[in-house]
């Protein structure tokens, strides 16, 4: 049926309208999101939760020794990269284009957060000596941890080592590359203190 194609296609870039689907709806997305969800199970080493939306789209690796656990309510969007280790807290949402590897140290997001389109979270870095090449450099990795209730702007990106604290907000093409504090709102290259949530 073209139009339940066209709903699933959009679900796949909207993933927060699956949360609110009229039951007639709500009954075919769910026996469609099952088989979504068995299938990346079966291959990949991750633990899903309960009402989880993931976009047939979005391209999740997750080997051994490298999990990804999803928590309940969380939705992640097509054309997402996900490599872990990486924990998504509970109504987590990840929208388009999103890039995350948790490199060995892994990336650690609390519930409630969001993550807007073109976001780039990488937990690992290479070093910078002058010699050998930066192919043959060691890879080092120290992990990132995002809070609760965070909300991460369009094109953003954060860098290995990070903390982001509970109910930060960082702007659109912000690149993060020290600590947020709590409540803090950040903007720029690198980001910078421009506000606070009252």
């Amino acid at each position: 049926m073209p139009y339940r194609e066209q709903h699933k296609l959009r679900l796949a870039y909207m993933p927060w309208l699956y949360h609110t689907l009229r039951p007639k709806h709500a009954e075919w997305a769910r026996e469609w999101q099952a088989e979504i969800q068995t299938a990346l199970a079966e291959l990949e080493t991750v633990e899903i939760g309960e009402d989880v939306f993931i976009a047939p789209q979005a391209r999740i690796f997750a080997e051994p020794n490298r999990t990804i656990r999803i928590g309940n309510g969380v939705c992640i969007a097509a054309d997402c990269v996900l490599h872990g280790p990486l924990l998504l807290g509970d109504h987590v949402s990840v929208n388009h284009h999103v890039t995350m590897d948790g490199g060995r140290a892994g990336i650690h997001i609390g519930a409630h957060t969001r993550i807007a389109a073109y976001t780039t979270i990488y937990a690992f870095n290479h070093g910078l000596a002058p010699e050998p090449l930066i192919r043959e450099q060691k890879v080092t990795s120290s992990g990132i941890h995002i809070g609760e209730d965070v909300w991460i702007g369009a094109q953003a990106g954060v860098v290995d080592g990070v903390t982001i604290g509970d109910g930060a907000v960082i702007g659109m093409n912000a690149q993060v590359t020290r600590a947020v504090a709590p409540g803090d709102i950040v903007a720029g290259n690198p980001a910078v203190v421009v506000g606070k949530r009252e």
